[in-house]
């Protein structure tokens, strides 16, 4: 009878079976922040009518760089590369050109301080993150929105998705033009899993959190520090 008992005991105060009831929570929270974002109409006519004024607004500027960048080295002034969108779907993501090589294949090598695939004109797009708004075709589209994970190329996705065991979560929602990490810090280069794994994490909370006025937040911090921020490189 005592030995019953103890071995009930054990059972029943099990770390693992803790550990297990808390990462089934995590998943439903997540589950349900996914389908909140998916089913929000409000999220997509912000997505839309910021779109919409962005290139309009910002129609003369968008010239001006795709001429800056074609005199100063031959080429499609967008740089066009696979990444995983939506559920893991893949997509087409649009960006100004800001170096001399177009990787997107299995290895792509992220860029670093001083690097020198990177053109005198793409140095300034990338400090001032002016690269990044051809996507605002990419939200049109509905392939992303304006808030949500940053998306990866298809081959860092493979490579973290291997060794990051959530990092599949973050395709519970459009990948965004900024996001929840990127406006706590966590943007530019990621040296190791590590620092991708605190980009996850802050991925994963914008979706369980998620709100419109939480995007709206986001957008507004955007604004105020991105320019020529320091981890833009």
């Amino acid at each position: 009878m005592g030995k019953d008992t103890s071995s009930n005991l054990r059972v029943l105060s099990s770390p693992r079976d803790v550990t297990t009831d808390a990462e089934s929570q995590a998943a439903d929270s997540l589950d349900l922040g996914g389908e909140r974002l998916a089913r929000s109409t409000l999220k997509r006519l912000l997505d839309i009518f910021g779109a919409l004024a962005g290139l309009m607004v910002l129609s003369q500027l968008l010239v001006l760089v795709a001429a800056l960048i074609v005199l100063e080295s031959p080429g499609s002034p967008i740089f066009r590369q696979r990444r995983s969108g939506f559920r893991g779907a893949p997509f087409v993501i649009y960006k100004f050109r800001t170096m001399r090589v177009a990787e997107d294949g299995p290895n792509v090598v992220q860029a670093q301080r001083a690097d020198n695939r990177i053109t005198k004109v793409g140095a300034l797009l990338r400090r001032t993150s002016v690269d990044e708004l051809p996507q605002l075709v990419n939200v049109l589209k509905g392939e992303m929105s304006l808030v949500g994970p940053r998306p990866h190329a298809v081959a860092h996705d493979e490579y973290y998705g291997a060794e990051i065991p959530e990092y599949d979560g973050r395709f519970r929602a459009k990948p965004g033009l900024t996001g929840l990490a990127q406006v706590s810090g966590l943007r530019g280069q990621t040296p190791d899993v590590a620092a991708m794994a605190a980009r996850i994490e802050k991925d994963l909370s914008y979706i369980r959190e998620w709100s419109i006025v939480l995007d709206v937040q986001i957008l507004c911090r955007t604004g105020l520090i991105f320019a020529f921020h320091p981890a833009a490189y």
